[in-house]
């Protein structure tokens, strides 16, 4: 018998196979995975890429349309002449593409660099002494021209909180003024000028109108042919408001009032500044760190004094403050002896006054200004909406003081609010002058008729 005997195969082979045959799936599944690397890696690069861009499109605002301004007023005689008269009301405002649609961006630009290529006009400071002991001072501009109408008007301008005249803004507004036609007296916070040192026991607050008010007399009785035009900025659009409504008498040859970028309620502004919206709490932070800085640069006057109503301790809470409201409710609110942080706020803001005001008033703001909570517009939005002087322009970009033009990255050197402004103004010069001419036509048609 021939018995078949099975081949037997030893483990060792088996294992050596086993092992071959992972080693051949192993590297075959490495060349798939080698072959499928670089389109992992660029579909990596382009999620990132396309991640980045949508970031940049959405804190850029880069979608957003550009549009002329929203114009609310009533409809009469005089808004309809601005209308017409007034191109920039009607036209688009372009800021830069690449970035001038970020309110963020318009802000920072400003506060950092000011304006492009900004002029150094020659003025002459002022100083005036007041009742309390402080000196409020000013520098004076004189005109580089003359005023398309012929007449003497004079720019009597506040700027923003803790600014002076020095500032770039101010600068290359007062230089395009100047080149139109205006003089222009410029009022320096008191207390904001780094080398002049206070001769009372405070420094300027959110509405004192003052030193405002000491400027502005000067002026009148300095020029008695001239007429004025009361310009603000932010802090100075709150105090030019509030002068103008705190008195009739105030607006005494005043032709017109321009607020620009201001909040108009201290007391809702300071709650919208503990918010994270908008980044405005970060905002809160820097604001706070500048006027810390600026109080305690006065430090030894404000303590050396017999009457201030500041002492070590206020001081040294000031130290740890973090908001405004705490510097406020620390140092601010004493210097005049208000009683309490709600009624500093409401006795230093002109929404409580302005409905008071009779002469044109432009009140002006941008829609995506991080400073300026959307509710407070509702305050200049109502006063258009029922005062027939007033006209309220929202533009959708622009952010806080910014309003820089320009085609793509670099901006012009003059802003939409510069042009804007001596263009509002020079129009209301041309009505004041049509209406008086009216006026004495008027005069002279009832002279002869009773004359007949």
């Amino acid at each position: 018998h021939v018995f078949s005997r099975p081949c037997l195969v030893s483990s060792s082979s088996q294992e050596a196979a086993f092992t071959h045959g992972r080693a051949e799936r192993r590297d075959g599944d490495m060349h798939t995975l080698g072959s499928e690397l670089p389109a992992m890696f660029d579909g990596m690069k382009l999620a990132a890429v396309a991640t980045v861009l949508y970031i940049v499109v959405r804190c850029l605002n880069l979608k957003s349309p550009t549009s002329p301004p929203e114009i609310i007023n009533q409809d009469t005689a005089i808004s309809r002449y601005l209308h017409k008269t007034c191109p920039l009301l009607t036209k688009e405002y372009i800021p830069p593409l690449l970035w001038g649609k970020s309110g963020h961006l318009q802000t920072v630009l400003y506060g950092k660099m000011g304006r492009v290529n900004t002029p150094s006009p020659c003025g002459v400071r002022k100083f005036l002494p007041m009742q309390d002991g402080a000196t409020a001072t000013f520098d004076l501009f004189e005109a580089l021209g003359d005023h398309s109408t012929g007449d003497d008007v004079t720019m009597v301008i506040c700027p923003g909180i803790g600014n002076h005249s020095e500032k770039n803004y101010i600068r290359t507004f007062v230089d395009h003024s100047q080149r139109q036609g205006y003089r222009c007296a410029v009022l320096n916070h008191l207390g904001a000028l780094p080398n002049v040192e206070l001769t009372s026991p405070r420094i300027f607050t959110y509405g004192c109108t003052w030193e405002y008010a000491a400027m502005v007399g000067y002026i009148k009785r300095a020029y008695p042919q001239t007429l004025l035009v009361a310009v603000g900025f932010s802090l100075g659009g709150n105090i030019v408001c509030k002068f103008l409504g705190e008195n009739h008498a105030n607006q005494d040859r005043v032709l017109c009032g321009v607020s620009i970028c201001q909040g108009y309620s201290a007391l809702r502004t300071q709650e919208t500044f503990v918010q994270w919206d908008q980044c405005r709490k970060f905002y809160n932070f820097v604001l706070t760190d500048n006027m810390k800085k600026l109080i305690l640069s006065h430090r030894s006057s404000l303590l050396s004094m017999s009457s201030s109503n500041i002492g070590d301790a206020d001081l040294n809470r000031l130290y740890a403050a973090t908001s405004l409201i705490q510097i406020d409710d620390t140092i601010m609110r004493k210097f005049h002896s208000h009683s309490s942080l709600k009624e500093y706020y409401e006795k230093e803001s002109c929404v409580h006054y302005i409905h008071k005001v009779t002469v044109p008033l432009l009140l002006v703001n941008s829609s995506d200004d991080p400073l300026v909570h959307q509710s407070l517009l509702d305050i200049p939005r109502n006063l258009a909406e029922k005062m027939p002087n007033v006209i309220f322009v929202l533009t959708q970009h622009g952010g806080h003081l910014g309003f820089f033009e320009g085609a793509m990255l670099f901006p012009q050197p003059l802003t939409w609010m510069d042009k804007f402004i001596v263009e509002y103004t020079d129009a209301i010069c041309r009505w004041e002058q049509d209406q008086l001419a009216c006026r004495r036509d008027t005069h002279q048609s009832t002279k002869v008729t009773l004359s007949g």
